[in-house]
């Protein structure tokens, strides 16, 4: 029994029971499901957050626990946007269109819905015909599928080439940032066939469920997003335990020892950089129907490094961190980008949080990653009177939240 992998690792059952009180409180508090102290407004933003949440796991297991500073998995995330996105778009513009058709005198050949569903959504951009991409688009079950399958397969692709050519470091996060530079820069036309600038819209609107309020529909997201963050921390933390655990914290720590130890360290980062692509994806899908429209500019290389200083903030080399950055920073952005934070009035000058919140979110990761490298989740370390090692001016591995650390305290 001491050894199952709950038993080894409380805090994921810590987490759970914690995760458990908060969804349960939400729902307690809801306008569908409970006293409605909450409104629907801010479930979904609860919802999102706990979907950006979710992608901080993926960031802090590809470079909390393996040491890839990726600056890309925002484009795996906006990509399993896109994927559920264009099912909803097109099974609700074709309800619409079948609707408007019923009472003409001659029934429209199937051909002619398609058609006009297709000048429907693609006439924003002068066009009427789909996509090859848009090929499944009617089916939800191979959309889903493409959730996981698009990112993963990109991930395989540009991991593949990156990590057998052994280019780490800085050189890795600029080819990561110039992919989703690239990727954003593409859709952005409109003949990408996503509809360009304009991007997916109206995905809050579930097709044929028009009566169900959203209140309701927010909640289903809302209880979506908890289960895919509970399940999501599991596997990350399982994945982290054990051998295969050790061995990503090795080449974190050192590669060129663990590559010379025999293992086959492009293909244990291949593994870790395609599992957090599909995990980005699902969360991309649970978090744009919540937000309700998807465009180019979510995919831009500045939302990867916002997921970067989230996990910094949180704490990187410890999951729980990850996910007290993302939740905080995302949280407190709401708060001041929302117009709720009061303006400071300074006489010369009156500092608006809207144009000063991105400088203090700034300014926070500086501060965090000069005095406290380990992040919020180093309090916790404080609390259970945790200190580092004295070193004796030895190294011990260049991640704070290295094994070896832990090693030298017993």
């Amino acid at each position: 029994m001491k050894n199952t992998f709950l038993m080894r690792n409380p805090s994921v059952l810590v987490f759970l029971g914690l995760l458990a009180l908060f969804t349960l409180g939400v729902t307690l508090m809801s306008e569908a499901t409970g006293a409605a102290l909450i409104s629907t407004s801010f479930v979904k933003t609860l919802g999102k957050t706990l979907c950006l949440c979710l992608i901080a796991i993926a960031m802090d297991l590809v470079w909390g626990y393996c040491g890839i500073l990726s600056l890309g998995h925002f484009a795996f995330f906006g990509l399993g946007g896109y994927m559920v996105g264009m099912w909803l778009m097109y099974e609700r513009t074709r309800l619409i269109v079948e609707k408007s058709l019923a009472n003409t005198e001659i029934p429209p050949t199937p051909q002619e819905v398609v058609d006009a569903i297709g000048t429907q959504i693609f006439g924003v951009v002068g066009s009427s015909e789909f996509p090859l991409v848009w090929a499944f688009a009617d089916s939800l079950t191979l959309q889903l599928a493409l959730v996981l399958i698009i990112p993963g397969l990109l991930a395989l692709v540009f991991g593949w080439l990156a990590f057998r050519s052994r280019v780490t470091g800085v050189y890795l996060s600029i080819l990561t940032q110039a992919m989703t530079l690239a990727l954003s820069l593409y859709l952005f036309q409109n003949d990408s066939g996503l509809r360009g600038n304009n991007g997916l819209s109206g995905l809050q609107n579930l097709p044929g469920l028009g009566s169900v309020p959203q209140s309701v529909i927010s909640m289903w997201f809302f209880w979506a997003s908890a289960l895919a963050l509970g399940l999501g921390y599991v596997l990350a933390a399982w994945v982290v335990s054990g051998k295969f655990g050790s061995v990503i914290r090795g080449i974190r720590d050192d590669e060129q020892r663990v590559r010379f130890l025999g293992y086959s360290v492009e293909g244990y980062k291949l593994f870790i950089f395609v599992l957090t692509a599909m995990i980005a994806g699902i969360a991309g899908a649970l978090y744009y129907p919540q937000a309700g429209i998807i465009n180019p500019a979510e995919i831009a290389p500045i939302a990867s490094i916002y997921l970067a200083v989230w996990v910094a903030i949180g704490g990187r080399g410890r999951l729980y961190g990850a996910v007290i950055g993302a939740a905080f920073v995302s949280l407190v952005s709401t708060w001041f980008t929302g117009g709720q934070a009061p303006s400071i009035p300074l006489g010369f000058y009156t500092i608006n949080w809207v144009d000063w919140w991105q400088v203090v979110l700034g300014l926070s990761f500086v501060l965090v990653t000069l005095f406290a490298p380990k992040g919020i989740g180093g309090l916790f370390d404080l609390a259970q009177g945790i200190r580092a090692p004295r070193r004796h001016g030895q190294p011990l591995g260049p991640g704070q939240g290295a094994l070896q650390e832990k090693e030298a305290q017993e």
